[in-house]
């Protein structure tokens, strides 16, 4: 075994809401191994253990009209597993490429008067996933706050922006190419967002760039959009314990 020298770092335990501050740590090579690499040691000398405070980011929400009943669970620190029971299977569809692509785990219980339409359940829908995100978000210091994705689907290009500024606000630019994809009326796409915005306080910016086929162009923008929340959810470990405003506020 050879001494390879004495290291200061910062290493992540697994549950990842847990970070262990390691000093005077002594690395050494193993060479007597059967992989085709290298593989490294590490004997702790002292060691710190402190809770952060982004950890446990998981919100239940439930909220109850006259024209719904939803249920939302989500964890922002998932692996994009999903649970949908709803009445509207194309809304699952895409809430399910929130999950997968956002790596957040998504459980939503839902039943409403889809007897005149399906625009009270996917409002609503969209209104309390916004209360869970933004009671799993937590007070948002640490986070990264911002994120952005591009993302294609053959044809069809969407691109989404997101800020936790606060502040709710939706611009949404998508000219679809039909009113209809199945049973899914198509305008309800911006009604899931509206929803959405209002209710966890973010800013985004939502612009299907091109695309000639309906399904193509609504998929695209919820993949982008789970991409961009993963991305404006991460952890910014150089931010830690920092809000990210120079107001000192979001």
């Amino acid at each position: 075994m050879q001494n390879i020298g004495l290291y200061r770092f910062i290493d992540n335990l697994k549950p990842t809401h847990f970070r262990i501050l390691l000093r005077d740590v002594i690395i050494t090579e193993d060479r007597n191994v059967t992989r085709p690499y290298l593989q490294y040691t590490a004997r702790i000398k002292k060691w710190t253990v402190w809770r952060t405070p982004m950890a446990d980011r998981t919100a239940t929400v439930t909220r109850n009209t006259l024209e719904s009943q939803i249920t939302v669970t989500v964890n922002l620190d998932g692996t994009g597993q999903a649970n949908f029971a709803t009445p509207v299977p194309f809304l699952e569809h895409m809430m399910d490429q929130i999950a997968r692509h956002g790596l957040v785990d998504l459980d939503v219980q839902a039943t409403g008067d889809t007897h005149i339409d399906d625009h009270h359940t996917v409002e609503d829908i969209g209104i309390t996933l916004g209360m869970a995100i933004a009671e799993a978000i937590g007070d948002k210091k640490g986070l990264t706050r911002y994120g952005h994705a591009y993302v294609p689907l053959d044809e069809a290009l969407s691109r989404v922006v997101m800020d936790f500024s606060g502040r709710p606000g939706l611009i949404m630019k998508a000219d679809f190419v039909r009113s209809h994809v199945g049973g899914f009326d198509v305008d309800l796409t911006r009604e899931f967002f509206q929803g959405f915005v209002n209710h966890a306080l973010v800013s985004l910016h939502i612009d299907n760039l091109r695309g000639s086929n309906a399904h193509h162009q609504v998929e695209t923008i919820f993949k982008a959009f789970g991409r961009a929340l993963r991305m404006a959810a991460t952890a910014d470990e150089r931010m830690a314990g920092v809000m990210p405003s120079t107001k000192g506020t979001l």
